[in-house]
């Protein structure tokens, strides 16, 4: 971000830069409605925008980080309370006796949108006002502004409340575009030694724009429209309307080790609407990382698009189903990219198996008619490049670049594609992205889009290892326990793309909790270039492909999150192993997980460990989520107990994943001598024939009270 004054010179610049640009027609005008039908258009996203804008990001940002590579430039203050700079645009009334102040977030003079907000957590009260109205068109809780951002209108009615819930507000993001003609001021009310953390995504359009401000009528007057677009956001695979009417050209070859093919190509002027591939191969995780694809437009000597094809459609390594607008990967394999491809005279698909075993591959492209437009059309691209055994640090941060470009283009999506070995067993210890974004645009001397956290860039917070998907991001992989293990995060730009007339500069802070050697970082940035952008891909290596795994062995650290711990090997403490065998994997503690097969619900297994002091304690037991795991509930001491979150019936059954989770029992005093835990079966989906309970460890925590 920036200073409010030097975000005033970026407009003024942007605005001068197109002061030329002939005044659109009135047919033309932005809306809520035109926003919103943004947020489907796939074939829009190829054509560079008319009228041009420009998105930056107001954020709660540590403002000591003011000098790129500087003393301060991977601050961390963004906005736990009590920062030694507001972080704000500037202090409208400074705070009175009950700490309460009135602090400005952004001040945009001339026409534009809000087009993304988040928060973690913020307190305090929003005023938004738009195009100089005395009176605000929001006026209530800062939580609710950033999250649910149109429940506060009654018109809101109006539009699939239920399905908003998944489509327009995604996890702690809210895309709730709001246009304004002349000016849009919001402003903060509340404590700064409370949480407030904000992020707030802006385009800025050219003087001349023709825009018509929000209104909560908008919701009444555009339902239609937008209720449509809800229904195709909640499921692009069946709602999303097909443009073409072509038959997919349908292709289907295996590839032997170190061979490379053409799986199809295509002639003449036209766009790529939808591809879908599906490997097979004896070992999936490795097919899927060690077979490139190619996607080579227009003859150009090297693709436009080079990634290995799992991690081209975003949830690798492995096949770890889910649904977005526009990827979906599903649960046997067929991976689906609606991102559509425009060429201008052909292309060519190639795929090369820098693995030792043959893959199968099987798929379908469908093409339709394009008009490429010399001026605003541009090739879809996606460059995949991984760093490998590196050491993420909160000492030595630094910034992964994941895309630096020069040109014309359209920035719409990004991956990390992660492997953690820190064995602190919770989110606050094995925490990796603790990174802001930062993103350089154009003549940006200080980044234009400057975030708070990486899981903040991909719209969840405090460093969450939940399995979530929405229409815009992600995170379809997170092992665990906490963050450890293969973690994947995606977030796409479909209604916040980032256009660069000159250049883009895409960085991420590899900033951990603590000092992690052995971490791989592969990652992508997704765009549309104008003809003649250039940029720091390089080609991808055998080496860059090697196969990744996990430790052989690993133990659980009683450190940070995990502090004055002590651990228990589940076979060591259980009371008998009837019904019970021993796995292995280097998922689980020591390789190995005492796995437990119920025959029916009245069966428990027990686990005894020790206290040599009286005090408060928490019992944590980590166990497995599995496609064929059950349910269960927990007892201590012969006295059954409900988790922290007051869950009672934990169901560990996840279809097509394997997890490893830590469950939390409330703190209870302890007496000096032996405990038992007991865990009883509940019973299982009906489609599981045999039900399991897998048990890693269980830790018993002192607390500080």
């Amino acid at each position: 971000m920036r200073s409010f004054g030097s975000l005033l010179l970026i407009v003024f610049i942007i605005v001068g830069s197109y002061s030329c640009t002939p005044k659109p027609d009135e047919t033309e005008i932005i809306t809520t409605e035109t926003l919103f039908l943004e947020m489907i258009d796939m074939v829009g996203l190829t054509y560079f925008p008319e009228p041009p804008y420009k998105t930056v990001q107001y954020s709660s940002f540590d403002r000591r980080s003011t000098l790129p590579g500087g003393p301060n430039w991977y601050a961390n203050s963004d906005g736990f309370g009590g920062e030694p700079n507001p972080n704000f645009e500037e202090v409208i009334q400074e705070p009175g006796e009950d700490g309460i102040g009135e602090y400005l977030i952004a001040d945009v003079h001339g026409p534009g949108a809000i087009v993304r907000l988040w928060t973690a957590r913020i307190n305090g009260q929003i005023k938004l006002f738009l195009d100089d109205h005395a009176d605000p068109v929001y006026d209530g809780l800062a939580q609710d502004f950033f999250q649910k951002t149109y429940d506060l209108f009654a018109e809101v009615e109006n539009l699939d409340r239920e399905r908003m819930e998944k489509t327009v507000y995604q996890r702690d993001a809210s895309y709730t575009p709001i246009p304004f003609a002349a000016r849009m001021r919001l402003v903060w009310i509340g404590n700064l030694k409370e949480i407030h953390f904000y992020q707030v995504g802006v385009r800025l359009y050219p003087e001349n724009t023709a825009l018509q401000s929000f209104s909560p009528q908008d919701l009444v007057t555009y339902k239609d429209p937008i209720n449509k677009v809800i229904n195709a956001l909640a499921d692009p695979d069946e709602n999303l309307d097909q443009i073409s009417s072509e038959s997919p050209v349908i292709f289907a070859m295996t590839l032997q080790p170190g061979e490379e093919k053409e799986i199809f190509s295509l002639e003449g002027m036209q766009a790529i609407e939808r591809l879908t591939v599906k490997l097979s191969a004896g070992d999936m995780d490795k097919a899927l990382r060690q077979t490139l694809i190619n996607i080579i437009c227009d003859d150009y000597p090297w693709g436009q698009v080079q990634s290995p094809v799992g991690d081209l459609f975003g949830a690798a390594p492995g096949i770890n189903p889910y649904q977005s607008l526009p990827f979906t990967v599903q649960p046997d394999g067929t991976m689906i990219c609606r991102f559509v491809m425009p060429f201008e005279k052909n292309i060519k698909v190639k795929m090369v198996n820098q693995g030792e075993q043959a893959v199968g591959i099987e798929g379908t492209a469908l093409a339709m008619a394009y008009a490429w437009d010399a001026e605003r059309s541009m090739r879809f691209r996606a460059r995949w490049r991984a760093d490998h055994n590196i050491i993420a640090s909160n000492r030595a941060v630094q910034d992964l670049p994941f895309i630096v470009a020069h040109g014309k283009g359209v920035y719409v999506g990004t991956t990390s594609y992660l492997l953690n070995p820190n064995d602190v067993p919770t989110p606050y210890g094995s925490w990796w992205g603790e990174g802001d974004e930062k993103i350089f645009v154009d003549d940006d001397v200080v980044p234009s889009v400057f975030g708070t956290g990486s899981e903040d860039y991909y719209n969840y917070s405090w460093s969450s290892p939940d399995i979530f998907y929405y229409p815009y991001c992600g995170q379809p992989r997170n092992d665990g326990p906490g963050n450890r293990g293969f973690v994947t995060n995606f977030r796409w730009h479909i209604l916040d793309p980032l256009p660069f007339q000159k250049n883009i500069r895409f960085y991420m802070e590899l900033f951990s909790h603590e000092r992690t050697p052995g971490l791989s970082y592969a990652r992508m940035g997704y765009h549309y270039a104008r003809p003649g952008v250039s940029d720091d891909h390089l080609a991808i290596m055998p080496e860059d492909l090697r196969h990744l795994e996990l430790p052989e062995i690993w133990k659980p650290a009683n450190r940070m999150g995990a502090r004055n711990s002590v651990f228990y090997e589940a076979e060591q403490i259980i009371s008998e192993r009837i019904h019970t065998r021993m796995l292995r994997g280097r998922l689980w503690s020591g390789a190995r997980i005492q796995t437990w097969y119920p025959r029916n619900s009245a069966e428990s297994k027990a686990f005894s460990f020790r206290i040599d002091e009286k005090g408060t304690y928490r019992v944590h037991f980590a166990v497995a989520l599995t496609p064929n795991a059950g349910r269960i509930s927990v007892s201590l001491n012969d006295q059954f107990t409900s988790l922290t979150n007051n869950e009672k019936i934990i169901d560990l059954n996840r279809p097509y994943r394997t997890l490893l989770r830590n469950f939390t029992l409330p703190a209870t005093e302890l007496e000096p001598g032996r405990h038992t835990l007991v865990l009883k079966f509940e019973g299982a989906p009906a489609a599981v024939e045999r039900p399991e309970i897998g048990v890693d460890f269980i830790w018993i925590q002192k607390t500080n009270r």
